[in-house]
């Protein structure tokens, strides 16, 4: 049986200080949902989102951080030599919010 992916997972997030909050996520697929962070360019962190509506910048390091949400659509189990899915991906499902640190 395969997965369906009928419309495209949708929400918003806001920022507060150091706190990003997220709406309930509309077509959701049911797969992994994770934040993902970045500092100048550079992926920080990748932090598991269906358990909670929320996640905090606990990084001290000064800087622009860019937050946006991310869901995993299976395409298929081909990985490349390094282990990597070369169909499968994470896509973005909400608009990417920045977070001023220091």
């Amino acid at each position: 049986m395969d997965q369906r992916f009928e419309g495209m997972p949708k929400a918003e997030i806001k920022v507060d200080g150091r706190k990003i909050t997220r709406s309930h996520v509309s077509n959701d697929w049911g797969s992994q949902l994770l934040w993902e962070v970045r500092r100048g360019g550079e992926v920080v962190a990748t932090v598991p989102a269906r358990a909670s509506d929320s996640y905090e910048i606990t990084d001290p390091t000064p800087g622009q951080y860019e937050v946006v949400l991310q869901m995993f659509q299976y395409e298929g189990y081909e990985k490349d030599p390094t282990g990597k899915y070369t169909k499968s991906k994470f896509v973005e499902v909400s608009n990417k919010v920045v977070c001023t640190v220091g």
